[in-house]
């Protein structure tokens, strides 16, 4: 259970602070007419969090780790994906009035960006590998099989509930009003994540 119970403490450090994935996600409960519109993103963005976990804990993070080239092609691709994904959020069109059906995003487009903004965020690709990946040596067995399902637990759980909070949330009229400059807010967020990871590099 020591092994569990880590893997669920370690995974809720890393899922639980305000990021791009995460933004995405909510916003999607907010615009969505219902929770089922939202299952796609939930699960998507669940499956690619699943998928780093299992690579991480493989010991994949040990080999990236190991290429410096490997770190720089990474945040070369999120620098550019920050910088970029700022813009449409400032320009409105990644995050729509709730009110207007021709915006929602298609269960096609949800799963798209929801693929991109796990697969392709440095921070959530980074800190999976680094940190879930070297904590989970520590374990052999049976442990480590239970370190791995207590992460992705939690996973499932968060995106599921994010969902949830903006769906209900999103319906609220003083809610709608804000919108807009909700995504001043993180488009600016984006792009200072964006300028730091270039500055940290040495890019």
């Amino acid at each position: 259970m020591q092994a569990f119970v880590h893997g669920m403490v370690l995974a809720m450090g890393l899922i639980l602070p305000l990021g791009i994935q995460n933004l995405f996600v909510f916003t999607q409960g907010v615009t969505q007419p219902t929770i089922l519109r939202t299952l796609p993103v939930v699960v998507t963005a669940s499956m690619c969090d699943t998928i780093l976990i299992l690579l991480a804990v493989q010991g994949v993070s040990l080999f990236i780790a190991s290429f410096a080239w490997v770190k720089m092609l990474f945040l070369g691709i999120g620098i550019a994906f920050l910088s970029y994904m700022g813009w449409l959020t400032w320009k409105n069109t990644l995050v729509n009035s709730c009110d207007n059906e021709e915006k929602r995003f298609t269960i096609k487009q949800q799963v798209l960006f929801a693929v991109t903004v796990s697969l392709f965020n440095p921070h959530a690709v980074l800190d999976t590998i680094g940190v879930i990946g070297t904590s989970s040596i520590n374990y052999i067995g049976n442990e480590k099989v239970l370190f791995t399902m207590a992460c992705i637990l939690i996973s499932w759980c968060w995106f599921l509930l994010l969902a949830i909070m903006g769906w209900r949330i999103g319906r609220q009229n003083a809610f709608t009003q804000i919108f807009g400059v909700m995504n001043k807010i993180s488009a600016v967020f984006m792009w200072l994540s964006a300028i730091y990871m270039a500055y940290s590099s040495n890019l």
